[in-house]
Order: structure tokens, then sequence, then C-alpha cells
């Protein structure tokens, strides 16, 4: 914060706190950006993602194992659909409160505390997609044996590393979201001491 002094019409000099709005705004600018980027990249990651393999089956044990061909895919999985669905909802938020914090510049307080009020709405979902593909991924990659749930990242390693790598991806645009809302705040702690 710069300070700036006057004397009024008494001689009597004054100082006034003037905050640098300019910084605000590039921090704002550049988290929804990579905020926008991320959550884009994690739903085209993950919404992209397909593998196709032959998979042995065994019937009888006596018998060889028949190969079935077997696909992974993002949509046969609802945890996956939630979070490629999460991710856009983000990413077409992000480009929104851009434009919209762009155009407000801090003038209408109202608008402000919207756009605060839906990164932290966007924070929470992205954290509980983030959640929900990473206990599927998890049971993926160890599987359950209390429910007789085989692991498939053995079989379907390519796929698995989509996932892991959109969940990645998606919680740092998760943690940027957290960022925006911290610096929203402290913002708001900032304008209400002055």
């Amino acid at each position: 914060m710069e300070t700036e002094s006057y004397t009024n019409g008494g001689g009597v000099a004054k100082e006034i706190g003037i905050a640098n709005k300019q910084t605000i705004r590039w921090n704002d600018f550049v988290l929804r950006f990579l905020a926008f980027v991320l959550t884009l990249v994690a739903a085209i990651v993950l919404g992209v993602s397909k593998q196709n393999e032959l998979v042995p089956v065994q019937l009888v044990p006596t018998l060889p194992p028949i190969n079935v061909p077997a696909s992974a895919k993002w949509s046969h999985m609802s945890a996956f659909v939630y979070f490629v669905i999460v991710n856009a909802i983000a990413c077409a938020y992000a480009v929104i409160s851009l434009v919209l914090s762009l155009a407000n510049r801090g003038k209408a307080k109202g608008l402000s505390l919207t756009i605060i009020l839906f990164d932290l709405i966007m924070m929470a979902l992205l954290y509980s997609s983030v959640g929900a593909a990473a206990a599927v991924g998890l049971i993926g990659y160890k599987g359950n044996t209390h429910v007789r749930w085989n692991k498939v990242c053995d079989v379907f390693g390519k796929f698995c590393g989509q996932v892991a790598a959109a969940i990645a991806i998606s919680l740092v645009g998760s943690i940027l979201f957290l960022l925006l809302v911290l610096f929203a705040m402290l913002n708001l702690h900032k304008n209400r001491r002055h």
C-alpha cells in the first residue's frame, strides 16, 4: 500500500492510503486465467481417455483363459463423469468471472461478493470431484479384496495414467480457486480496516 500526503485548507498535512489496485487486478487475472487453463486441460485429458485391451478370463481352472476385449472409458464410471462435468463448469465459470472481474475492477461491491461466493462454490465442487475421481482411481489401482474388486490399472495402464494426470491438474486448479477466495478475503479485510 502506498501513502500520499496532502495539505488541506488549514495547512495540516494528512496521509491517505492508496491500495495498489493494479497489482490486485493482475493477481486476480493471472489466477483466474490459470484456473481456466487447468480445469480445461483436466476435463480434456480425462474426457479423451480411452483404452481397449484383451483381458484374459479364466472360466474353468483346467482350461486356458479366454481373451475378452474390454475397454476403459471415462464415461463408464459416474465419478469420472462428475469430474469431467465439474471441470467443464469450473472452466466456463473461470472465463465468465474473468470477464466480470475485469469489467468491474472493484467498483460494484455486490458483484465482487457474488464472484467470491461463486469462487468458493467452484472450489468446493472441484475438491469434491477430485476426491470422487481419486477414490475410484485408487480402487482401480489397488483393488479391494474385501468386496473382490480386482485392480485394473495393471491392464489399463495408459488410462489410469491419464486419470492420475487429470486429477493432479484439477487439484492444482482447485487450489487456485482457494487462493482467489483467500486473496479476496484479505482484500476485503484491508478495505474494511481503512
